[in-house]
């Protein structure tokens, strides 16, 4: 059996005010009419039944989640206690899904992404499938070739062909993380590199074994937990103790049979406004399309508004209005947006 899960607990402060701790990225439509998480639930709508695709998600999103996926079954949500980072939010879900499943192939990934070639996204998902399910405690991630010299992303070096399945699936060397502009340059003239996406396939007693060999402490809390009747109850008191870390740093950075799949789906981790004009409709100038939005004698600007808005005058602005702020900022400096949020909240 095939399933999913996606990961919905972010906060999406990249996107503040526009995204909020209420209601964060995956929540909110970005592009078109849909949310980030209704959009990623949308590219398997055939793909796989609802019933094998489980959130997990905070449990102040719990009712978001129902609201914007009313399909969706129940007990398909994961309630995490609190954030504690990638590596405990999937053992604790492989528990959880193991309980209802046992011993599935599942894909993971998160919930805020952009992919734009979902019939490519697919096959790679069936191919990775068909990989896991033949071999024996190995781990698949899709690796994004580059087509820039990105800083924001991790990547994932590969050692060369490996077998092949239809299309060809590389041994990875190791994960390196987030470069400067020369060493981001250089992985992209190697050739060798690929973006980490963040989106894994596996059997769940492989990341389970992984978990148990390098996160000996997390694996040992979760086991007990789901060992209990009150499993939410307890589960609340015990997550305090898990390890907050990340999936890459705890597990990926030290196992071993790992598997890379090279894709080109139109990927995108959509972190920050400039990402998002990438992917917008623009004007013969350059600004991103809105209905309410109005460009005189300017350029490359980007504008979320309710209101009526009039820009005249002005380059490479970043404009965003919600019902509580207007933020004006240059494109240079809104990566600096979250730093701002912490100032002044």
């Amino acid at each position: 059996m095939n399933c999913a899960l996606i990961m919905a607990g972010g906060k999406g402060e990249r996107f503040w005010p526009y995204s909020t701790d209420e209601k964060p990225k995956q929540f909110i439509n970005l592009f078109g009419e849909k949310t980030m998480i209704q959009q990623t639930v949308d590219r398997l709508d055939g793909f796989l039944p609802i019933e094998n695709i489980f959130i997990v998600t905070g449990e102040k999103y719990v009712n978001l989640v129902k609201k914007q996926l009313p399909n969706l079954p129940e007990k398909n949500i994961i309630v995490e206690p609190e954030g504690r980072n990638t590596a405990p939010c999937i053992a604790l879900s492989a528990f959880y899904i193991k309980k209802i499943y046992g011993n599935v192939n599942l894909a993971v990934f998160p919930a805020d992404h952009l992919v734009r070639d979902v019939e490519v996204f697919r096959k790679t998902l069936s191919l990775s499938f068909e990989f896991v399910e033949a071999k024996e405690d190995v781990i698949v991630t899709l690796g994004i070739k580059p087509d820039r010299p990105e800083t924001g992303y991790g990547y994932i070096k590969f050692l060369g062909e490996d077998v092949k399945i239809n299309e060809s699936i590389l041994k990875v060397e190791r994960f390196v993380e987030k470069p400067d502009k020369l060493t981001a340059e250089r992985y992209v003239n190697e050739g060798k590199y690929l973006w980490n996406a963040g989106i894994f396939v596996w059997k769940i007693d492989t990341i389970l074994k992984n978990t148990k060999e390098f996160l000996p402490n997390t694996y040992g809390i979760l086991k007990n937990v789901f060992d209990k009747k009150d499993l939410y109850e307890e589960l609340k008191i015990a997550y305090k103790k898990v390890d907050k870390i990340s999936v890459d740093f705890g597990i990926m950075e030290h196992a071993k049979n790992i598997y890379v799949i090279p894709v080109d789906f139109g990927w995108d981790d959509v972190g920050s406004w400039i990402a998002v004009e990438r992917y917008s409709e623009k004007d013969e100038d350059g600004n991103v399309i809105s209905q309410n939005i109005h460009y005189f004698d300017s350029k490359r600007n980007i504008v979320k508004s309710k209101k009526k808005t009039i820009l005249n005058g002005v380059n490479d602005l970043v404009v965003i209005e919600t019902d509580e702020y207007l933020i004006v900022s240059h494109k240079d400096s809104i990566s600096k947006i979250k730093d701002i949020k912490n100032k002044i909240e």
